[in-house]
């Protein structure tokens, strides 16, 4: 597996607390067969996080963690609400494995705003394509899984929750989860790890038949790195401002 969400960077979010948590969940998660994964720390207002830091963070935990069997690299989880406060230089260095040309963005559990369209909008002026993360716990979306077929349409990418693809994310997110995979809205299935699991269910573990796993668990998640196209199929590709202005 390629994880591109999760937050092993130790002080800097609501993840790993120290350097040696840190070091257990990355170690936990080559355990579970994870040869890459991204440090995706939030970005938003009670996490005022910089490019510099999340670059400084994964730093100390490669030289604490040299385990050559899983690669750390860069990103972050930014709130699509934040993104506006960010200058160009700072979201590209946020971009996931730094290519320049997806960068995780946080939506909210509950309600939405123009703002992020807005934002969103903002991104493809600066050609940097938004994996939308864990779509499945926002309670609008819940109600409307269109609003984010709209998001898809328009050029963006869908990351899910490994644990909502069974029921340890609990039983309303793993029913939209569900639904939005049938309805082909979901391209990356990411940890979204905060600390190693202990005794409690694998954040690796993804409940998919294996040609779906590997293909949003590896293939998408190599190609996003590396910075490539992932094809997504869709009926049209509006700009996200030429939408707005068409009231859709």
């Amino acid at each position: 597996m390629i994880d591109l969400h999760s937050h092993p960077l130790p002080g800097i979010d609501d993840g790993a607390s120290d350097l040696a948590a840190g070091v257990e969940l990355l170690r936990a998660a080559s355990d579970a067969g994870v040869s890459v994964i991204a440090a995706t720390p939030h970005v938003r207002d009670d996490f005022p996080t910089t490019a510099g830091m999340i670059q400084d963070g994964v730093a100390a935990l490669r030289r604490a963690h040299p385990d050559g069997r899983i690669q750390l690299t860069t990103g972050a989880e930014v709130a699509a609400t934040y993104l506006q406060r960010l200058a160009d230089d700072e979201v590209l260095q946020m971009t996931l494995g730094g290519s320049g040309r997806y960068l995780l963005v946080e939506l909210p559990d509950q309600g939405w705003s123009l703002g992020i369209e807005l934002a969103l909008d903002r991104l493809a002026d600066l050609g940097v394509r938004p994996v939308l993360a864990h779509p499945e716990r926002n309670d609008l979306i819940r109600e409307q899984p269109a609003r984010l077929g709209a998001l898809v349409e328009a050029g963006a990418l869908v990351q899910i929750t490994a644990r909502s693809t069974g029921r340890s994310m609990g039983r309303e997110s793993a029913a939209t989860a569900a639904r939005l995979l049938r309805l082909g809205l979901v391209h990356v299935v990411a940890s979204d790890a905060h600390a190693a699991p202990g005794s409690g269910p694998s954040p690796w573990r993804i409940d998919l038949p294996d040609r779906l796993r590997e293909r949003l668990g590896e293939i998408n998640p190599a190609a996003i790195l590396a910075g490539e196209d992932v094809e997504v199929p869709r009926r049209r590709a509006r700009p996200f401002r030429q939408r707005l202005r068409l009231g859709r």
